[in-house]
Parts: C-alpha cells; structure tokens; sequence
C-alpha cells in the first residue's frame, strides 16, 4: 500500500468483452487455475481467497505469523517479497522456506515483488520486467507448487504517472513467465499505486488476460481510499464478474486516512456475495501502525482494524475455507455432529458471550457458526473457529433465542445444536479497571492523526463501554474508525463499533481518528471509562 497522497478522482468507466478469445482457458490445468472466470483447486473445487498480506521482506525473522494468521481463521497469506531492486533481495532459499511453511499451515501462498510499487512516478521502483526475471531464477523453487502458489508479479506497478503505460509492460511480464515454463496462477496488480482510479485496468483487462496462453491469470485490484462509496466499489467488481474475468481485492484497507475513508464493508460484503477473494493489508509492522492488523506481531493483541477483518461481519472467521488440497475430501458429504447446546455467560444490555460443546467429524471441524432463531427464521450473527463467541449489537431488555451450527472443511453443515434462551440487561453499565494510551501518529499543518489504545486491566470483559476525555487546545475530530465520537467544544465522548464492543479481560481495542489542530496539540489530561479514571499507558 503506497502512493496514497496522489490518489485523487473515481474509477472511469471501462470496456470489458466478454469475448474468451485468445486464451485456452483453463487448458491443462494443473494445481490452482482459471476456469470460467472463477479460480479453482486442481480437483475443481472452486477456492475463494480469504486471507492477509505479511511484510514478510522487511521481517524475516516474523515466521511465526504465518502460524497466528492460520489459527485466526485465514486460508491464503500474501508475501511480501524483493527481488533486489530496491531492498534486499530474497533468495531462493529464503522463497523456499517461506512456501514450505504456508504449507506447514495448509494456507495458499500468494507470492508478491514489492520493489515495483509506483513505477514511473516514485523514482526508486522496478520494473515488471525485473521482477519477472527475479521469478524466472526461482523457477526450480516453485516447480511443483502450483496447488499452493500463486505469483504475484508485481506489487502495484505503476504509479499515476501515464497508467496506460502499464498494459504492456504487464502482458510483457506475463508472457515472459509462460514462455520460460511457468504454470502457475499469475496475478497482476492495477495501475494508480493499485486502485486503478483511471480505468486502465479495467479498460485493457481483457487483453492482458488473452495475452496468456493458459488462461491462468487472475487480476488484483486493491481499495483504499478512492472506494469510499458502495456504488464505485460494487460497479467496478461486477464488471469482471459480468465479463467473467477473474479479480480479487488483493488489498485493502477500513480505517479513514486524510484522503478519505475507505468503504470496507462495502468491499467485503461485495466480495462474499459475488465469492470474490480479499487480502486484507497488513498483518503487522506498517510504518503507519493504522493499519496493523496485529500490534507488534501479537495475535493476542488485534487491532480494532484486526478485529474487523478476522472476527467481524463476512470477516475471515466467518467465511475462509481451508483449500482442498491440505487433505478435506472434495467428497466428502457426511456433516458433523451438532455442537452442544450453547451456554450464556456475561450477559450486558448489548451482548452475550456463548460456549458449547465441540462437534467430531470424519475429516474434522473447521468452523461454528451461531444463529439466532426467530420463529422459523434464522439469522447468522456470529462465527468461530472454537467453541465460544460474543453475540454483540444485541437490544437491552431483549429476549433471544440463539443456537450453533458446525460445519466441515468441505463445508459439510452439522444439525442445528439445541437452543438457548437470553434476555439482556435493561441497560447501565459497572465502573471499569483500564489503562488507556495516546499518541499522535503523524502531523500535517491544520490536521494530525490519532490513536487511543484502551486496555481492560480487570478481570470481567468490559461491555459495552463509553470513553471521555477532553482537548485542551482545540483539537476537533474529524473521522474516526473502532468507534464514534461526538464532541461538544473540547469534550470528547466515544461509543464502539460492533466489533470493538466488548473489551476482554486483559485486551486491547484500539482506535484511530484524524482531527484539525492549531498550533499546539497538547494530549488530553485524563480517560475515563464508563465513568472510572483510567490509568495512563
């Protein structure tokens, strides 16, 4: 993710053919492939992409997050690599040990070079045509791995500098890979530091994918803060969706930035209607920590944005499926036994927190998804990869009925568990143990951006939850993202999203918010949750 400051302007129209001339698509597939416009498994298993992107380059020593990214729920993970032109270079040892460990942890490796990142406006960048050399002399790594990698080129190859000057360069990259044997998936990346603001992609897409003699080709499109409203996000996926081309969202970010605020929920409940695969940017270590998914690489400690990704709605835990090729039977059709039924515990006026009992199958349980049951309706309101969930966003004074289904990794779905029934509190919420940390994540004249980390020290999860404090110097908030913030002068008041709802014993939710300023930006004096004080961090 680079290249923000320019990014200015709505995504133009493009011309999508729906014409399949001049590729054999799908011919001779072996391991993951194109078919259809969709992306498949060598057994024809249709493989939708849920997953993250790893700074792997920057952070070798980082490997146990592939294992944390797993145990999170996520089937792919995208790499981040260099093929020397701009940092070090990864070698194939190191390429080799990072694919065998995305297979250590049954994930689908997307395999990226970062060094093209803004070619032709940042100065630094690479070229395709570097890149796909760097791919040709790993060729004997990745020979054989076509079930579990897919090769991302380049990472957002053009800059906004001339973007129609990406076309060729990416057909020439792409057929200097098939001609040097490579069968492998390839994914491009758009132009516009990736969000194709200009249409260039959209426009020649259809091209580059003839420009592939195997049809296995793949187009990554990544959204940030050009996709801040549903109608540019849902027009520009369905658009290779009617043209049966293949694309993913193989970047994208939630929280607000200067340039405007991402539409992410958007992005992912488009991706789960039209089964189109995301990567959500970044796992840890950004130099601007809005995005960590993960602070400093601890799983433990997932940011609100983290928070979102993995465990909110059409979120990773609710919606990856392990690929195939990691042992589920594509034939497999016995269900799992139907959970136990769910107990409630810490019940507020606005969530509950359930457990049950495991299920058993055949080939094992990859997931739970909780329902709540009305009449002879049902409505999903939570998923897990363990035996326990919070059911947030709930009514006060309400009465519910919730109940459990498991399901498999061929997606096989058990009975529905017995059920249980909740009524919430009436409202008012106890005192709070917290500690809360401040700090100023950058500074432009006029403006700066934010961050609040609130801790629960105690030991009962804190649900749900109000934050006071006060600017001395005039400060205003302008967006924030992890929860909502009212201001009357300098007083501040902030209520959480739904997926910062509740507070766990001894977590951490985060939030981020950009705001004005004038000449001084003193930090506030004094937090205070759900009206205790809270310690400073």
């Amino acid at each position: 993710m680079a290249g923000l400051a320019a990014l200015l302007g709505l995504v133009l129209s493009g011309a999508l053919c729906p014409s399949m001339a001049g590729a054999a698509v799908g011919a001779q597939a072996t391991g993951l492939h194109i078919s259809d416009g969709r992306l498949l498994e060598g057994n024809g298993n249709d493989f939708v992409m849920r997953g993250v992107n790893h700074a792997h380059t920057w952070y070798p020593g980082e490997t146990q997050s592939l294992a944390d990214v797993k145990a999170l729920g996520a089937n792919t993970v995208r790499v981040v690599l260099s093929d020397g032109h701009r940092w070090s270079e990864n070698s194939p040892e190191d390429v080799a040990a990072v694919v065998g460990q995305c297979k250590a942890n049954r994930l689908i490796c997307v395999l990226e070079v970062h060094d093209t990142t803004g070619y032709g406006e940042d100065a630094a960048a690479g070229t395709l045509d570097h890149a796909a050399d760097y791919w040709i002399g790993l060729k004997d790594v990745l020979a054989g791995q076509e079930d579990y990698v897919v090769v991302n080129i380049g990472n957002e190859p053009w800059g906004n500098t001339d973007p129609a000057g990406w076309t060729g360069p990416t057909i020439a990259a792409v057929e200097k890979l098939r001609d040097a044997g490579f069968q492998h998936t390839i994914m491009v990346d758009a132009p516009n530091w990736g969000q194709d603001w200009q249409g260039v992609m959209r426009a020649n897409a259809r091209s580059v994918y003839d420009a592939d003699p195997t049809g296995n080709l793949i187009f990554s499109i990544h959204m940030y803060s050009v996709y801040d409203t549903a109608q540019e996000i849902t027009d520009y996926l369905n658009a290779f969706v009617d043209a049966k081309l293949p694309i993913l969202i193989g970047e994208f970010g939630g929280p607000a930035d200067q340039w405007g605020d991402p539409d992410e929920d958007t992005m992912m409940a488009t991706a789960e209607q039209l089964d189109l695969g995301y990567l959500a940017w970044s796992w840890s270590g950004n130099t601007d920590p809005v995005l960590d998914l993960a602070l400093d690489f601890d799983p433990s400690r997932l940011s609100s944005w983290g928070e979102r990704i993995f465990h909110g709605v059409d979120g990773i835990a609710q919606t990856a499926e392990e690929a195939t090729v990691y042992g589920a039977d594509p034939g497999d059709t016995r269900a799992p036994t139907a959970p136990g039924a769910p107990a409630a515990s810490a019940v507020t006026d606005t969530s509950v927190t359930l457990t049950w009992a495991a299920s058993t199958d055949d080939t094992g349980v990859r997931g739970y998804d909780v329902v709540r049951v009305a009449g002879g309706a049902e409505t999903g309101v939570a998923a897990s990869t363990s035996t326990t969930a919070t059911v947030t966003g709930l009514t006060a004074g309400t009465a519910y009925t919730f109940a459990v289904y498991a399901r498999d990794a061929a997606g096989n779905r058990s009975a529905r568990s017995a059920t249980v029934d909740v009524t919430t509190d009436e409202g008012g919420s106890p005192g709070a143990a917290c500690s809360v940390g401040y700090r100023v994540v950058g500074e432009w004249p006029g403006g700066f951006q934010g961050e609040i980390a609130v801790r629960n020290t105690g030991t009962a999860a804190i649900a749900p939850w109000t934050l006071a404090f006060a600017f001395a110097d005039g400060q205003t908030i302008t967006n924030m993202w992890g929860g909502t913030a009212t201001q009357n002068a300098g007083a501040v008041s902030v209520v959480p999203a739904s997926y910062t709802a509740t507070i766990p014993a001894g977590a951490t939710v985060t939030l981020g918010f950009t705001a004005g300023k004038g000449a001084a930006n003193t930090a506030p004096a004094a937090f205070r949750l759900n009206g205790s004080d809270c310690a400073r961090a």
